[in-house]
């Protein structure tokens, strides 16, 4: 975690010693990402632009990961990193920089890393990337192994564990067995969802009693089938977008997708961009909304993973339904400010800095900040001066 955080941990008052070590769980592919802001325009054939802004950054899940990690829930991710100068920038960046453990993460001899070139203009961004799959682990090394990657980036998938990195958990006898079908006990984790595709480590967490948030990128088949997703079983929450919503339940309407989702899953949350977010509670009936907080936005990459890492916040902390919206949509406001996906995620500072700038504006609609009187419980009664910027423009400087 940054080390200009406040030290706010929002499990607090909920912590047992019997706990799992391990708030949430989650893997998939890191990618390097590469950020150009400041266009006016989309590149133009045959032509050079230059951006007025640029920063790099660990892309892919570690865009999750680091939400997750910046307010205070300990994450743990399992992510094949490229044998390369940037898989270790990004291991670096992730372990060193934001607290998150790798203890399930590897290197792969000889594979580089996946890297994302990302380009922001119109209030949108256009992505190009490269990378090839990385080799499933070795059981036989005698080292801890991770994952097949489970990211929305096709190409790039794998994880397992660093091999001869510290807290790697290297065997003397038999081999470990290997991951995905053994994660580490959480009280949640994150499954990337894809048709036609079961990942037995989901049900493995879920029957250890972690809560599982489904996540879900564009059916590329057309087929637009729940039945197709055989790991929605296992969640407790799924989260798609409008459109994804309203296509998987052949509706016309995001809340009424949202109602029909809430049939198949305990807790249904449809992302609406603009217009906020709309929840319903499968088991209660309960359903909130949430407009979107206005913001100019700079950058939009990793803004949805940031929402769902601010969800699982709340949720994770009890927070009533509404509260979890409210925060969820706050802190990928606050994201998109920034440039960069893992670069741009808020820690408990921005929020607070936020907070305490928003009461002090003329003309504030005291409903709309009523919204957020909850913060006034989790945060310190004094901040370090809004803005705040955690963005650097290069992999690196020298020491």
């Amino acid at each position: 975690m940054s080390t200009d955080t406040p030290g706010i941990d929002p499990l607090e008052a909920l912590r047992a010693p019997r706990d799992p070590a391990c708030d949430v769980f989650l893997t998939g592919p890191v990618f390097l990402d590469i950020i150009f802001t400041g266009l006016d325009s989309a590149p133009v054939r045959g032509t050079e632009s230059w951006a007025r802004g640029m920063g790099s950054s660990p892309g892919g899940v570690a865009n999750m990961a680091t939400a997750l990690a910046r307010l205070g829930l300990h994450t743990s991710l399992a992510a094949a990193f490229g044998d390369d100068h940037y898989g270790e920038y990004c291991w670096d960046a992730l372990e060193q920089g934001e607290g998150i453990d790798l203890s399930m993460s590897h290197t792969v001899p000889g594979w580089h890393s996946p890297v994302t070139v990302s380009m922001a203009y119109e209030g949108e961004r256009t992505m190009v990337s490269h990378g090839h799959e990385a080799p499933a682990p070795d059981a036989g090394t005698g080292s801890r192994a991770g994952a097949a990657g489970t990211g929305s980036r096709a190409g790039a998938a794998g994880a397992g564990s660093r091999a001869g990195a510290t807290g790697t958990g290297t065997s003397t006898g038999a081999a470990a067995p290997v991951f995905p079908q053994c994660p580490p006990r959480a009280r949640a984790a994150i499954a990337s969802l894809a048709p036609g595709r079961s990942e037995p480590w989901v049900a493995t967490a879920a029957r250890d009693g972690a809560l599982v948030f489904g996540d879900v990128g564009w059916d590329e088949t057309g087929r637009w089938d729940l039945d197709a997703l055989p790991d929605l079983a296992h969640c407790e929450a799924f989260l798609p977008n409008a459109e994804e919503a309203m296509r998987y339940t052949r509706t016309d309407c995001p809340r009424a997708a949202a109602h029909a989702l809430a049939e198949r899953v305990p807790l249904a949350v449809v992302t609406l961009g603009a217009e906020g977010a709309y929840a319903v509670d499968g088991r209660t009936g309960t359903a909130a909304a949430v407009p979107a907080i206005e913001v100019e936005a700079l950058d939009p990459t990793g803004a949805g993973d940031v929402f769902v890492a601010g969800f699982v916040t709340g949720t994770l902390a009890d927070w009533p339904l509404a509260d979890r919206l409210a925060f969820a949509g706050l802190t990928a406001a606050l994201s998109v400010q920034e440039f960069g996906g893992s670069l741009s995620a808020p820690g408990w500072a921005e929020i607070a800095a936020w907070w305490q700038l928003i009461r002090t504006c003329d003309r504030q609609d005291p409903a709309a900040l009523e919204r957020y009187a909850f913060l006034d419980d989790l945060l310190p009664a004094t901040a370090r001066a809004w803005p705040l910027r955690r963005a650097v423009p290069t992999i690196g400087f020298r020491q």
